[in-house]
């Protein structure tokens, strides 16, 4: 039996990297999961055919979280197809670094939109629909502490999903619901590829300064999301859980 098993899962942005590594853990923990995209249907599909030759059970559902009627809808289908939603996994975000003088109104509304405002809308529809408790799960980042240059807007929205996560936790925590965050450091994911990132010297920098000597892999942050989405961390709320091999 899995720790999962009998939970129905919404993870948000799971159709690459991280999101989809935490959406397959889920699954294969016993979790049906609702797999949300953004734009990339093929991406979320395969997430789903995975879970599904595992022998888990989920399907593909589209929408942008900045956007709160597409969260009802996300709400509603998976609902009309599971059951109500026991585990939520924020992860959809955007990430497009630039120094001061290249940052816009627009990149700092687009961050601010799905990186924050996504988390915040999404947490709402979960309280809404759950009145026997939960586990919600933001997908935050260790920039939050260690505010790396060039990295400001998308800083800032990471701190203020930590924020989120605290406050979150004590408004909840007498529903049942425990909010806590993964901060994890540099992984090698799609995104982190198509920025340059693997291979550069920023990585070379990241692997230097981390303790365990290497930067993470999906499925390193997958393992802590069961891990909190279990009722083996029915004692955790409010925490950020800094998975960054040590730094």
């Amino acid at each position: 039996m899995g720790t999962l098993d009998g939970k129905v899962a919404l993870v948000t942005g799971a159709s690459k990297g991280i999101g989809a590594a935490i959406a397959g853990a889920l699954g294969a923990a016993g979790a049906r999961v609702a797999v949300n995209y953004a734009s990339s249907r093929e991406g979320a599909d395969a997430v789903v055919a995975g879970i599904k030759a595992a022998g888990g059970d989920a399907f593909a559902i589209g929408g942008n979280v900045a956007h709160e009627a597409d969260i009802a809808a996300l709400f509603d289908q998976t609902t009309a197809q599971f059951g109500p939603i026991d585990i939520l996994v924020n992860n959809a975000g955007i990430f497009r670094p630039a120094p001061l003088e290249q940052s816009t109104e627009q990149s700092f509304h687009d961050h601010f939109n799905i990186n924050v405002l996504g988390v915040l809308l999404a947490t709402k529809a979960f309280a809404a629909q759950a009145p026997n408790g939960g586990s919600i799960v933001n997908i935050s980042s260790i920039v939050s502490r260690i505010t790396p240059e060039n990295f400001g807007i998308y800083n800032a929205t990471k701190a203020a999903v930590d924020a989120l996560t605290h406050t979150h936790a004590k408004e909840l925590g007498p529903r049942g619901i425990r909010v806590n965050a993964i901060n994890p450091g540099m992984v090698a994911t799609e995104g982190a590829q198509t920025l340059g990132f693997l291979g550069s010297e920023a990585e070379e920098q990241f692997v230097a300064q981390t303790p365990l000597r290497r930067i993470g892999k999906p499925d390193d942050i997958a393992s802590v999301a069961v891990f909190l989405a279990s009722d083996e961390a029915r004692w955790l709320t409010g925490q950020l859980i800094a998975a960054s091999g040590g730094l």
